[in-house]
């Protein structure tokens, strides 16, 4: 019997991706896809989905129990830059939501949980070059805050009560197949729409903004690779430091350069650029690596070209 799964926040930027992979991998009934909204029409076109509030409990568990779901994908989130926007409502729906997934866990409704955590956990006061995976973590959004907290509840839950519940610290994500939904990241998304659309670019960030990057499907491996992975081979349980490459918006426009010699960027950092000089610039993560075997495939030179292309793919740029 293969497990049925359930994804909640399925439409987001990595939602829909993660949706489409495990529905390849585990056929497309085993994977129920929800969110409060509905997803574009491939997604929507490729299996169940379901409209849910990730902030009642009552939706949730009775999507649980109408499918018989054995794995969650806890991917509704308020991202970096909208909540600072809006704090509270930030906050509710990231704490909430995932108080509900561990709780069907504790309850033995569910047997494992993935919850995404973010860099946005660390702060001005973490080491910038090579954060390590245990290091002083003071995040100053909300985004970061909740994420800090988050992370502190999956180990409770797993120490406490033995849910088996597994997360990773996202880099900026980079993806050709969604467009950007409101992190401090984006820029690293839209530049490329722009160079393809207007051969032109002003970054929301500095020149010398250098953060922890990732492809896309890097990022999909990653997740699903560490849901697989052996319960005694998660060693941790609050959240794995993930890392891919690092590059500034200067160095991301050159890579730009070697395919559309044209372009041109140019600077106007608004408030996103405070959050970023909070965040990490490079990311160890040799325990993910000795842990369950984590492996990027992605340079930026690969990234970009892919990305080139599948804008013009699906975006008909």
């Amino acid at each position: 019997m293969a497990s049925k799964i359930l994804i909640i926040g399925a439409c987001g930027q990595i939602g829909t991706e993660l949706t489409m992979a495990l529905r390849e991998k585990v056929g497309r009934n085993n994977v129920i896809a929800s969110d409060i909204r509905e997803g574009n029409e491939e997604l929507m076109a490729s299996g169940p989905f379901e409209i849910a509030d990730a902030t009642s409990f009552e939706q949730i568990k009775e999507l649980v129990e109408k499918y018989g779901v054995d794995e969650i994908y806890l991917m509704a989130a308020m991202l970096s830059a909208t909540a600072e926007k809006h704090p509270m409502k930030g906050w509710a729906l990231n704490m909430e939501s995932l108080f509900h997934v561990l709780n069907l866990a504790k309850d033995k409704k569910v047997s494992k949980v993935f919850w995404p955590s973010s860099i946005a956990v660390f702060g001005p006061t973490t080491p910038k070059q090579n954060t390590p995976q245990t290091t002083v973590m003071e995040p100053s959004t909300v985004y970061g805050i909740s994420k800090q907290a988050g992370e502190r509840w999956c180990e409770y839950y797993f120490n406490k009560y033995g849910v088996d519940v597994r997360s990773i610290r996202y880099p900026g994500l980079i993806s050709y197949k969604t467009l950007p939904g409101g992190g401090t990241t984006d820029y690293a998304i839209e530049i490329y729409h722009e160079a393809l659309k207007n051969h032109k670019y002003t970054s929301f960030l500095k020149k010398d903004a250098e953060l922890p990057m990732m492809f896309m499907d890097d990022a999909i491996r990653a997740t699903i690779s560490l849901m697989e992975a052996p319960a005694k081979s998660v060693k941790i349980r609050s959240s794995y430091n993930l890392s891919a490459l690092s590059f500034t918006p200067h160095t991301l426009a050159e890579s730009i350069k070697a395919h559309i010699p044209e372009f041109e960027i140019d600077y106007a950092p608004d408030f996103r650029q405070e959050i970023a000089d909070s965040w990490p610039s490079s990311i160890d993560d040799s325990r993910a690596r000795e842990d369950w075997g984590w492996k990027p495939e992605f340079d930026l030179r690969k990234m970009t070209s892919a990305m080139l292309e599948g804008i013009k793919d699906v975006h008909h740029v």
